[in-house]
């Protein structure tokens, strides 16, 4: 049980760290905090990330031109043009190293607005520090593991970031439902949103790029929007607008 739940831990708070400051936060400015709390969560998702910590620029950029050429040549990972969920993320790999490792300057839409810090930034993609992470994910499994089976989740926590990112750009660009017409192949996948922490209501969020609630319509529930609200209430981050 205790690998279980390591997993468990590891999944919802790097994906927590995703959606709300790689995401909310780093791509779309959805809310404003000060100089401290960036820097405390800048930390927070490279430790809950680890070995597949994901440079916030880069993060940010292509999340930008996902959302301007959603689902064109251009959109840098769409499934529409890859046969398969693994060709696609070496496909959005490929043009994420131009913008975290080879300082390619975007379009100027694309420039700007996102946190950045240079030293934790060189730090975190040193080989070191990441198969250092690794290294420390198998030496709890061999301490904790009660089953061969349980090793198969390793790969898993080595690439953990892009895990997520994978499941939210092919999914939601062609499993669920849609509640708007946005010109693309964004869809809710509500059946497994939970899991996802409110990353798979795509087509709400497409429509919405701005709107802090990726939940839309009474059936649905965004829980990182519920965390969002309470981190707003207790003045850690401060929203945009009213809700």
């Amino acid at each position: 049980m205790i690998i279980l739940y390591f997993f468990l831990a590891h999944w919802f708070l790097s994906l927590f760290c995703q959606t709300f400051f790689l995401h909310r936060y780093g791509a779309h400015k959805m809310f404003s905090m000060n100089p401290f709390w960036e820097r405390f969560f800048y930390l927070l998702t490279f430790i809950t990330q680890g070995s597949s910590f994901l440079n916030p620029r880069a993060y940010a950029i292509l999340h930008r031109m996902h959302h301007a050429y959603s689902d064109t040549e251009k959109d840098p990972h769409s499934p529409m043009f890859f046969k398969d969920i693994w060709h696609m993320t070496m496909h959005t790999k490929d043009i994420y190293l131009n913008y975290a490792k080879h300082n390619v300057e975007p379009e100027e839409q694309f420039r700007g607005g996102y946190p950045e810090w240079k030293l934790l930034d060189k730090i975190s993609d040193s080989w070191f520090v990441r198969i250092g992470f690794a290294l420390l994910y198998v030496w709890f499994y061999v301490e904790f593991a009660t089953s061969p089976w349980q090793y198969l989740l390793l790969p898993i926590h080595f690439f953990m970031g892009p895990v997520h990112g994978a499941i939210v750009n092919w999914c939601g660009h062609k499993y669920g439902y849609s509640n708007y017409d946005n010109h693309d192949h964004s869809r809710n996948s509500l059946p497994i949103d939970f899991l996802m922490l409110g990353e798979l209501f795509q087509n709400n969020h497409h429509k919405l790029p701005d709107d802090v609630n990726f939940a839309q319509k009474k059936f649905e529930l965004d829980p990182s929007f519920l965390i969002i609200r309470v981190l707003d209430w207790v003045h850690v981050i401060k929203l945009k607008k009213e809700i």
